[in-house]
């Protein structure tokens, strides 16, 4: 995680009303020059303020879209570290990408550190030669993943996927990638273990079989392999990375079971059904009628019959404005689990970090005095880190349609 400094009393004092107007008013300074992107899990207070709403791969698109149309300067995205990366990398490069919160980092990208990969690369690749094994690794990482480990995966022929895409991707990837059908091909999973799980079922791989878990954690307690074994790692078909997602592992089988009890017992009205991410573990995606990407849960909720009721498996925000954009058109929904499932992290953007960069651009001090403006908590992706992490970008997009959704 990166360090942000404090913000002064200014911001932190200031009560919402105030915090609008001057967002409001610094926007209207900037104009055409500003886009704000707010991503589905961020609050209402800053969703008000963007211009474009969505998952993060598909705000990159958008932004980078609106970009050529418009004299864009400045991105500011409402989201966590590794999405403001993608979007640096899609947009033009005059084009300044802005975090407004330094520390607003994704705990599933940090579970895949680029040093772990490599070691895990190597020893995987050692004991496979071991073994005997003449077909390839190819990898896939979730595009919920820090630009170096994007940039890993594009170096050593792989590709990024999305939760929609994840199964086009893998078929590509078990299907020889850009190498030949006929190889022998053991798929590399990161950094999302449930993705890769889930995603590998679908496929029709017994994942009790012929899925291995390698977790870097016991590397660094002194077990070379991370919890591999030579049968394990021979068997496997798919190597999942021991990384998961914090919000969509709350959710857990026995709310599940909950909902459908709930159904029989409010026997005289429509049972619900349950839509979760594929985030999610599988033995929750299992129970669940539904289950796809943050659009596809979107979609599906927003088509749905008057009447219908939904328990969604995904993060509060996004739950809490689904569930009132659905009861205009007289459909019910709830969150799956009663507990809290919050995207922390991206609460780290807030009105206050917003107001704070929005003055450094305009050259405000927080007293409000006329000062040198500066681009703040610049997301700036090293050319050689680039190059590669859009080889795995663009080998998804050759993949996939144009509308994809990530998250």
């Amino acid at each position: 995680m990166l360090w942000q400094p404090s913000l002064p009393e200014r911001y932190t004092k200031a009560d919402p009303a105030s915090l609008a107007r001057d967002i409001a008013d610094r926007r209207q300074r900037l104009g055409d020059r500003l886009v704000i992107l707010g991503h589905h899990y961020q609050t209402d207070a800053v969703i008000k303020h963007a211009d474009l709403t969505g998952d993060s791969l598909k705000l990159s698109q958008l932004a980078a879209k609106v970009c050529r149309d418009k004299p864009v300067e400045y991105l500011i995205f409402c989201g966590v570290h590794f999405m403001a990366e993608t979007a640096d990398m899609l947009s033009p490069e005059e084009v300044a990408v802005i975090l407004p919160d330094l520390s607003a980092g994704c705990s599933m990208a940090d579970m895949a550190q680029y040093d772990d990969c490599l070691y895990a690369w190597d020893a995987i690749h050692k004991e496979l030669d071991r073994q005997g094994f003449a077909g390839r690794v190819i990898p896939i990482t979730y595009v919920n993943s820090s630009a170096a480990i994007k940039a890993f995966v594009g170096a050593h022929g792989g590709a990024c996927c999305t939760s929609s895409n994840a199964d086009r991707v893998f078929e590509w990837a078990a299907n020889g990638g850009d190498g030949s059908p006929d190889d022998d091909v053991k798929i590399l999973f990161l950094p999302d273990q449930h993705l890769g799980r889930n995603t590998a079922h679908k496929f029709g791989i017994d994942v009790t079989r012929h899925a291995a878990l390698y977790d870097p954690r016991l590397v660094h307690r002194g077990e070379p392999m991370g919890g591999l074994t030579s049968e394990s790692l021979g068997d496997a078909k798919v190597i999942l990375w021991a990384g998961h997602c914090s919000v969509h592992k709350l959710f857990r089988p026995e709310h599940v079971d909950e909902i459908r009890a709930l159904s029989a017992k409010e026997s005289d009205q429509e049972p619900w059904k349950v839509i979760v991410h594929p985030e999610c573990a599988k033995e929750v995606v299992d129970k669940a009628d539904l289950s796809g990407s943050t659009e596809f849960i979107l979609n599906t909720v927003g088509k749905a019959e008057p009447g219908s009721r939904w328990a969604v498996g995904t993060e509060h925000n996004m739950v809490n404005r689904l569930r009132q954009e659905a009861a205009q058109r007289d459909v019910t929904v709830r969150i799956l689990s009663d507990c809290q499932c919050l995207c922390t992290t991206m609460y780290r953007i807030d009105e206050p970090h917003l107001l704070w960069a929005l003055d450094q651009l305009c050259g405000l001090s927080p007293s409000g005095k006329e000062r040198e403006p500066v681009v703040p908590n610049q997301i700036r992706v090293p050319a050689e880190i680039r190059r590669d992490a859009l080889l795995a970008l663009d080998r998804m997009m050759t993949l996939s349609a144009p509308a994809m959704s990530q998250d």
